[in-house]
């Protein structure tokens, strides 16, 4: 008989109201278990670690909930990495960050549930639908986005390690992910027509517009905390990764 593994409720930061209705994640709500030893080899297995797969592959173990994990957007599985942190090691995580004032290497200590959340603004989003409307501010093209999951992530990583293998130096990770993360321009939603947009018609500025907006609507854990150096509060970002679940 398997063991009963002890498990939480963790409450995703679009609320579903991005996945179609039909949807497991539509609830908004994924339960996951508690981390055990078996979840730490996974943490350590080599393999992993090197395909920058571990985290994936270690969420995939703890969720209890039944969907296809590729459709889980990115702004909601940054929420169930905090409660496997916290489910698994505590609240408490330290890392080094720089002193602004002397540039010596500080150990900061952040309470993890004291990390704010930003949720879905409601009043934006036809519910079921993962899409948004924006108008460039100085061509005035007309265009839809939405918000990555984890399957576009995956062709993301896939084209742009293509592209380096035809010229190592070059670097196109803005464009690649833009054109992902574009569902239609001036009406098109062909994906050559994007394309083509974003190589060649996508003003800098534009675009930059453009990224400040979806930063604005976008939900999700706000992965930042203030701490005192010496002279006041200041904000530093709180890394993760592998050691994210390494306490001391």
């Amino acid at each position: 008989m398997d063991p009963k593994f002890p498990t939480e409720i963790v409450e995703l930061p679009s609320k579903g109201l991005l996945y179609p209705e039909t949807h497991p994640l539509s609830s908004g709500k994924v339960e996951i278990k508690y981390m055990t030893a078996y979840h730490e080899d996974i943490l350590t297995n080599i393999n992993y670690i090197k395909q920058d797969i571990v985290l994936d592959k270690l969420l995939q173990s703890l969720i209890v909930t039944k969907f296809n994990y590729d459709d889980l957007l990115i702004i909601d599985k940054e929420a169930l990495l905090l409660a496997a942190r916290i489910l698994g090691y505590g609240k408490e995580y330290s890392f080094n960050a720089k002193n602004p004032i002397n540039g010596e290497i500080e150990k900061i200590t952040v309470d993890l549930t004291t990390i704010e959340e930003k949720k879905i603004d409601e009043s934006i989003i036809k519910k079921g639908f993962n899409e948004f409307s924006f108008e460039l501010p100085f061509t005035t093209t007309a265009i839809t986005f939405k918000f990555l999951n984890l399957a576009d992530d995956k062709i993301i990583e896939a084209e742009n390690k293509g592209l380096k293998k035809i010229n190592a130096n070059a670097t196109h990770d803005i464009t690649t992910t833009l054109i992902y993360t574009l569902t239609s321009v001036g009406g098109s939603r062909e994906k050559k027509d994007i394309r083509e947009f974003v190589n060649n018609g996508l003003l800098a500025r534009d675009r930059k517009a453009l990224s400040e907006y979806i930063k604005k609507i976008s939900p999700g854990i706000l992965w930042k905390t203030n701490h005192d150096f010496g002279n006041g509060d200041v904000e530093v970002a709180v890394p993760i990764g592998v050691d994210f679940f390494w306490p001391e």
